[in-house]
């Protein structure tokens, strides 16, 4: 457990570091050559146009994958383990940067500029927007694409883990590959699979990062109290959460003089749900690895 805690700080930070490294690693382009092969390899119906085709897909790279993490646990008093797990975890987050992008829509110069940066926020089929809630909608979606549902099933499986939600996630993109219809839907159930864990233990550290009841409330209106595999909750907590911190902080800043609206605005900056939306993200991370932390701690007290 301390290894992998040391794995996802490494990872992380090398990732803040190095963003240009990030970029020109994280490189997929042969997972969708490898979509293309087996598409051109199997034309007629069969396994791989069905709803259970992705694992074809999937069980070539995990295998060799699993089979390098297996073999690595051990020697160097498993540092060569924690090297591997660690390049595993890096190539498979993102592969944007989030606050990057984020940053991105903020300090757009004209709303031409800032249509295209959403763009690079709005997840792979879905119409970039500008209005705050979708904005703010699309933030916690890709924390979750990019970071959490990534890092969850790291923490779950390792190395595995981390690729094979890459994977499927890829696998659900509309250019990864001109995929059957049948493959796709069963990548995206995959995907929903996978995504509900990571949504709702992120919902969870929301309500503890922030106003418990406003999150708590939007988790159950959404179905977040269901087993369906939908984690629309998600969005809907984060929407509600960022609605709450901005009338604490018109509250805050109406207590300080500052009412005049055009004043306020100033005051508060532009796009504030964006800025809200990241600080939340964050401390969620922050809970996350905290949680971690202390389960390393117990580990070395026990």
């Amino acid at each position: 457990m301390s290894l992998t805690l040391v794995a996802v700080v490494i990872a992380l930070v090398l990732g803040h570091v190095a963003p240009t490294l990030a970029v020109s690693v994280r490189d997929y382009g042969w997972y969708r050559r490898w979509l293309q092969w087996l598409d051109a390899r199997f034309p007629s119906d069969g396994f791989w146009r069905g709803r259970y085709g992705i694992v074809l897909a999937l069980v070539g790279p995990l295998l060799v994958v699993g089979l390098f993490q297996a073999a690595l646990d051990k020697p160097l008093l498993g540092f060569a383990g924690l090297l591997f797990a660690i390049a595993v975890l890096f190539y498979a987050w993102g592969p944007r940067d989030l606050d990057i992008d984020v940053e991105a829509i903020v300090s757009a110069s004209d709303p031409i500029a800032r249509r295209e940066a959403a763009a690079r926020l709005a997840l792979p089929g879905a119409a970039p927007t500008l209005d705050a809630p979708s904005l703010v909608e699309s933030v916690f979606r890709n924390a979750q694409r990019r970071w959490f549902g990534v890092l969850f099933w790291f923490l779950l499986l390792g190395a595995v883990g981390a690729l094979l939600y890459r994977l499927t996630a890829l696998a659900c993109e509309e250019d990864a590959a001109d995929l059957p219809i049948e493959t796709r839907g069963g990548a995206r159930t995959l995907l929903s699979i996978l995504d509900w864990p990571v949504a709702q233990l992120m919902t969870l550290a929301l309500a503890l990062a922030g106003d418990f009841d406003t999150v708590f409330s939007a988790w159950k209106d959404n179905g977040g109290a269901t087993l369906q595999f939908d984690a629309g909750f998600l969005a809907a907590a984060g929407r509600a959460s960022v609605r709450t911190e901005l009338a604490d902080e018109a509250m805050d800043y109406a207590d300080h003089g500052v009412i005049a609206p055009g004043v306020l605005v100033a005051a508060m900056g532009e796009l504030p749900e964006l800025r809200d939306a990241m600080s939340l993200v964050w401390r969620i991370l922050l809970l996350w690895l905290a949680v971690l932390a202390l389960f390393v701690v117990a580990g070395w007290v026990g």
